[in-house]
């Protein structure tokens, strides 16, 4: 019996398509196709220009701040623009005619010494993405994989890790690390529209996509097409990067591995090291012959999660299970970023230096509280204090400056003045009993210095 076509309470088609048999894993998808009489605009693109919609994406970009693009409008400007700009905006994206302008490259360096090339679109460009994003993402984002965490909604790295740290207990003991060089600047424009066309199908929505990523690319004063890749710094970026290494996903649940991707950070859980490497050997020619990706072959390999990097944690064995715990490398480069701030040759007040290295504590907290790290928080407290310490002693300078001060914080005129005529170095004094008399926890902690312990506590509380 034939059976009426269905229609979502938005008035799309939902079709069911026969997929094509190299397809035949992946899940049932609903293809949105809008309703429409000729010469109107699609129902998506009217979602997509709706009022509260925009207002909504202008929100997002404002919140998210950022620099500005090639043509130097920052995001306190959009206000104004949209005041001026909005109806003719509006227009343009409902007739197919916004054309958005190069991206501008900028280089940030990694902690391995490469560089990671970023993409910052216009404030106005990164409003209609934003505005996209928001329509598009609802149609998307739920026949992605159980096992994809990056960039979607009520998903995170800490969900991630938790997965990592399930499989460890389930006793896949091996983990094959792919490495995808210099992913979202690799990624094929048509074989990328092709997967978002098995989620999306208006052809209106689907030609802005593609008007962004060919949008070019202005390093300095010289533009460059951009023939290949989705430019990380772009709101639809992550969307789009997920949509494409959905292929990945599912050819990994077709052959039943337990993996774990991340944007394009995937691990994939195994029980020996020899079943390890043949993963890695056919997953890679799955990713260069199909998606015409390059494995980074020296990067990728099989190792154990207990010494294996993987968003920054790693896995630690214990008599009940195992636990996560912060890598090496991310204690290292906390402790980098502390150094440089609390230098005692760098000028600034001293509450100024305390707000500085708050922000870059608080941060790492907040991500790797959720791990076992107590011992370490513990040190690093004691360990800033010292050097917060070491820079008041170092501005004090003179004796007598210094006797004044010692007097100042209540200590007794006899020991203020047998220190204050010390020949020890600054390091040594930080750690001295009469400079943590004169400066203790509580009065560091009063003019701002957060205390690591406590926050650690809170946070992982939380999540035990």
């Amino acid at each position: 019996m034939h059976r009426p076509q269905k229609t979502s309470k938005d008035g799309y088609l939902l079709e069911h398509k026969v997929e094509p048999e190299h397809k035949a894993e992946a899940c049932s998808i609903l293809h949105a196709e809008p309703r429409r009489r000729d010469g109107e605009s699609s129902e998506l693109i009217s979602e997509i220009i709706d009022r509260d919609n925009l207002n909504r994406a202008y929100k997002r970009v404002k919140k998210n701040k950022g620099k500005p693009g090639i043509d130097g409008m920052t995001v306190d400007k959009l206000p104004l623009f949209l005041a001026e700009e909005r109806r003719s905006l509006v227009l343009s994206i409902k007739d197919g005619t916004y054309q958005p302008q190069p991206v501008k490259r900028v280089e940030i360096p990694k902690q391995d010494g490469s560089k990671r090339k970023l993409g910052i679109p216009t404030v106005k460009d990164r409003l209609v993405q934003q505005a996209i994003l928001q329509v598009i993402e609802k149609w998307i984002n739920p026949h992605f994989s159980e096992n994809s965490f990056g960039f979607r909604p009520n998903r995170s790295a800490h969900d991630a890790i938790g997965k990592a740290k399930q499989y460890y207990e389930e006793r896949y003991r091996y983990v094959v690390d792919i490495d995808m060089k210099q992913y979202f600047d690799t990624v094929n424009h048509d074989k990328l529209m092709y997967h978002v066309e098995e989620f999306i199908q208006d052809p209106i929505v689907l030609k802005l996509i593609r008007k962004f990523l060919r949008s070019g690319i202005m390093i300095g004063e010289k533009y460059e097409p951009s023939e290949v890749g989705t430019p990380q710094g772009g709101n639809l970026s992550p969307l789009l990067s997920n949509a494409y290494l959905h292929q990945l996903d599912l050819e990994l649940e077709r052959r039943g591995h337990k993996f774990i991707r991340y944007a394009d950070d995937c691990n994939i859980y195994v029980k020996s090291q020899r079943a390890g490497e043949r993963v890695l050997k056919s997953i890679t020619k799955f990713l260069e012959e199909k998606l015409k990706l390059t494995v980074n072959k020296e990067k990728s390999e099989v190792g154990k999660p207990t010494k294996r990097k993987f968003l920054g944690f790693c896995i630690h064995p214990t008599r009940n299970g195992a636990q996560v715990r912060p890598h090496t490398k991310a204690k290292k480069s906390l402790e980098e970023k502390v150094g440089k701030l609390t230098s005692r040759k760098r000028p600034g007040e001293i509450r100024e230096i305390i707000k500085e290295v708050n922000q870059v504590t608080r941060g790492w907290i907040n991500y790797y509280g959720v791990g076992l790290v107590k011992t370490y928080v513990q040190e690093i407290d004691r360990w800033i204090r010292r050097r917060i310490r070491q820079i008041i002693w170092k501005r004090w300078k003179k004796v007598k400056t210094r006797f004044k001060s010692l007097i100042k914080l209540k200590i007794p005129k006899q020991k203020a003045w047998e220190w204050a005529n010390t020949r020890k170095g600054y390091w040594h004094i930080s750690n001295s009993f009469i400079l943590n008399t004169a400066i203790p926890n509580h009065l560091l902690e009063r003019i701002g210095l957060l205390n690591l312990t406590q926050l650690y506590s809170s946070i992982n509380s939380k999540h035990t």
